[in-house]
């Protein structure tokens, strides 16, 4: 597949928007909703394939100014009551409309610190672009105005210019809050109760900061330095960081309130413990998790062979089980491993995968195999205890489950065998119970998710949750949500305190 250049794409906007604009005071909403969405600029889909360097290249200010103009600024706003953390978002793009992206960004980060990471890995498609006015219009969410499209570019432009500045801190209150985890969510709730004065200490497991952002999504889907920019914002707020520190081992949770002096806690922890799908072969040498695998290639480098302390092995065929974003970012992660074939099995059709579409097509572009409607049975042995083949069987589509997606069944008899020398299970993953077995107190579901009520608190006063340790599987864009929420509330009771 040929894609468009960046600068066809930007050359192709600009003489539109010099059309649009040139009719600005007569432009009707019905002239607006003609305007086609902005095609994003990528890498060449062979060239990717070998580097591991962001794969959208981002709009071109013609691109984006002419995307904004497809927004009809509705009354009712639909679009802000879709985002979880409720972005003004039709006056963010009347900024861009204006060529006012300082204000732009500015707008944004009313209520929400990541827009340059949220522009690049949150679902818009199911959160507020799905409720766009333009999307129910034509009934199609690919015509929904491009809104993490539009993020991206300002939350960029601003960085590129260097315009970034940590936001105001209020008077040192002497109130010491203590966040777990420095992950999207513990890194919002950091942000919110500096700013209000108190003092904030980041206690992180591994090396490095930025929890899932850092360890979990590739560096061809969201650029370490970005990550980096954020944790130095905080840093120049006062957020004293601390890495490798594994609460609940390092220090138990509660001593940190009772013995450390913090008046409130804030776990933020992600959900770091990996499903695995108890079939035969799963403990065969070259069967991995897509937590290790992730992480091992992300946050250890191992993709650099020659420097990597943990490098991956080099692998032919690799079979990927799975249908989310952490399918496909360890699908696409084994091609740029040097993998020769990637195979993603997935029990389900593609219309029931939980992966972004835009993930699904680089991901096809790439040249990964996709079987639908397929699943591992077991995992066949060579007789060094490697893993070989993979036994699938071959489904169908049932009633519909819990999930509200209808159920895979399996057709009896239609087991066959595949080739494999690498297999990484991506099913999801529950909650790390480090936590909760070293802490009796912190009540926790079935699932072992930490349970909370409706202002972020534990059943442990003072203790506060939320992202994947509470949700189990949140967005970067939820967990940020559920870390404003909290930090709010801790806020009012560290007022109340004086």
């Amino acid at each position: 597949m040929t894609h468009p250049t960046p600068q066809e794409l930007e050359e192709q906007a600009r003489s539109q928007l010099r059309e649009i604009e040139q009719r600005l005071e007569s432009l009707s909403n019905k002239d607006r909703m003609a305007i086609p969405p902005q095609e994003m600029p990528s890498q060449d889909p062979v060239a990717r394939r070998s580097t591991v360097t962001e794969v959208p290249l981002g709009y071109g200010e013609a691109q984006a100014r002419l995307e904004s103009y497809r927004c009809i600024q509705c009354k009712n706003k639909p679009c802000v009551s879709g985002c979880p953390v409720r972005i003004d978002i039709p006056a963010f793009i009347e900024a861009i409309n204006e060529g006012d992206y300082r204000r732009s960004v500015e707008i944004i980060k009313r209520t929400s610190l990541l827009p340059a990471v949220c522009g690049r890995v949150c679902p818009q498609e199911t959160q507020c672009q799905e409720v766009c006015t333009l999307a129910k219009v034509f009934k199609d969410t690919s015509k929904a105005v491009e809104i993490g499209r539009l993020e991206r570019f300002v939350a960029d432009w601003e960085r590129e210019n260097g315009l970034v500045e940590p936001p105001p801190v209020k008077a040192e209150t002497g109130h010491k809050v203590a966040v777990v985890g420095s992950g999207p969510a513990g890194l919002v709730v950091a942000a919110d109760v500096r700013r209000e004065g108190h003092a904030v200490t980041v206690f992180e497991a591994f090396h490095k900061f930025g929890g899932v952002m850092m360890y979990g999504i590739p560096e061809f889907r969201l650029s370490k330095k970005i990550v980096e920019a954020e944790v130095e914002t905080l840093k120049k707020m006062g957020v004293e960081m601390i890495p490798d520190f594994l609460v609940g081992r390092t220090r138990k949770l509660k001593d940190l309130m009772e013995k450390d002096g913090y008046e409130a806690v804030f776990i933020g922890a992600g959900a770091g413990l990996p499903k695995m799908m108890n079939i035969e072969g799963e403990n065969l040498a070259g069967v991995f998790s897509a937590n290790e695998y992730l992480t091992r290639a992300n946050l250890m480098k191992a993709y650099d062979r020659e420097k990597a302390a943990t490098p991956l092995p080099m692998s032919k065929k690799v079979a990927v089980f799975g249908g989310g974003n952490v399918a496909m970012d360890a699908a696409r992660t084994a091609v740029r491993m040097g993998a020769e074939e990637v195979h993603l099995i997935y029990r389900r059709t593609e219309a029931e995968m939980p992966a972004r579409i835009e993930e699904v097509e680089h991901a096809k572009e790439e040249g990964i195999v996709f079987h639908i409607l397929r699943n591992a049975k077991r995992i066949l042995s060579d007789q060094q205890g490697r893993a070989k083949a993979i036994e699938c069987l071959e489904y169908e589509l049932g009633e519909p489950d819990s999930s509200g997606r209808r159920r895979p069944v399996e057709i009896p008899g239609s087991e066959y065998i595949m080739e494999m020398d690498t297999v990484i299970v991506a099913i999801g993953n529950d909650s790390n119970p480090l936590l909760s077995k070293t802490t009796p107190e912190l009540e926790t579901n079935k699932w072992g998710n930490v349970l909370v009520d409706d202002n972020g608190e534990t059943s442990l006063p003072g203790v506060f949750a939320g992202g994947d340790i509470v949700l189990g599987a949140a967005t970067v864009i939820e967990a940020m949500g559920q870390g404003r929420d909290a930090a709010a509330s801790i806020n009012r009771r560290l007022a109340e305190l004086g």
